[in-house]
């Protein structure tokens, strides 16, 4: 993800990372060089008139709209419950940590705070690489001992495992001190919002935009695009080329921006910054028990740090 300061009108204009125009560079030349053939022709193809005019496009136009729109509300919406998610992750881990060292300090009955709080960092990272597809190996072991790390490697859902595991570690510590049921239950709700929040990414991570919608949109837009320059060609001649490429940077980047906002855990730029995020909360974990705290990772300036 890309976050950058406020510029003004002018600098936005010409922006390049961060815009989805490097992915659409193809589509665009696609476009103007059936323009330019659209002019050189004077709308001819094989010899013969391609009988367009502009009365159908504003028609095709406002059925294009209406699709856009929703596949666009439909990704946005999608990206914004994935930042939800992760803010009530943060919230959660905050708690629960909280809670522990002020409701469970460790006063040598077995307890271990430490490796509480580090199992809970490592679940933050597991799930980060489960969304994504890739190995949480070297995360893990910067937290967890080498035999539990190998105890992990071969699980599915490793941040449940790791949620079931400091689970037990609070109902062990709950059994021993006699803290009763409704401390537990302090504690336990905390860890429910963590599995509820997992749940919730694999339910957005696993459950995308159905295809149709993906197809018709994608169809829909390269079909007007091409016959564009056609239907134009008879009112705007030489200026045919320049007006059908803007339309078509319109389209296609609306279409391009829906795809990347649509899979909120990817590593595109305009992704949410899991890297970033996950860091924070593992800053935030480790201040909280005064230990010292890794660099921070901001989501910004040349390319995606997520």
């Amino acid at each position: 993800m890309i976050i950058r300061p406020t510029t003004n009108w002018l600098r936005m204009l010409f922006v390049w990372d961060g815009s989805v125009l490097k992915t659409i560079v193809p589509q665009l030349l696609l476009i103007l060089a059936i323009s330019v053939l659209a002019v050189v022709t004077h709308g001819h193809v094989f010899g013969a008139r391609i009988p367009l005019d502009t009365v159908p496009f504003p028609l095709i136009g406002v059925s294009l709209a209406i699709f856009l729109a929703f596949r666009n509300n439909a990704a946005y919406a999608r990206y914004v419950e994935a930042r939800q998610i992760w803010g009530r992750i943060l919230i959660a881990a905050r708690a629960l940590t909280s809670q522990v060292i002020n409701y469970l300090p460790e006063d040598g009955d077995g307890f271990e705070r430490k490796l509480f709080v580090q199992r809970l960092i490592a679940f933050v990272y597991a799930l980060t690489h489960q969304l994504r597809g890739t190995d949480p190996s070297e995360d893990l072991a910067r937290y967890l001992s080498k035999e539990e790390v190998e105890e992990l490697r071969d699980m599915q859902y490793i941040p449940v495992a790791l949620l079931d595991r400091i689970r037990l570690m609070l109902a062990r510590a709950g059994r021993k001190r006699g803290t009763g049921e409704p401390l537990l239950w302090i504690l336990d709700a905390q860890v429910s919002e963590l599995a509820a929040s997992v749940g919730g990414c694999e339910r957005i991570s696993n459950t995308p935009i159905p295809f149709a919608y993906g197809v018709l949109v994608h169809r829909t837009v390269y079909l007007y695009c091409f016959m564009l320059p056609f239907g134009l060609v008879g009112d705007l001649g030489m200026a045919t080329p320049l007006v059908c490429v803007f339309v078509a940077y319109t389209l296609f980047a609306l279409e391009a921006i829906a795809q990347e906002i649509s899979e909120p855990f990817g590593t595109d730029p305009n992704c949410l910054a899991l890297n970033a995020m996950t860091r924070n909360i593992e800053r935030s974990l480790l201040e909280q028990c005064g230990e010292q705290m890794p660099e921070q990772l901001a989501p910004c300036k040349r390319y995606n740090i997520s």
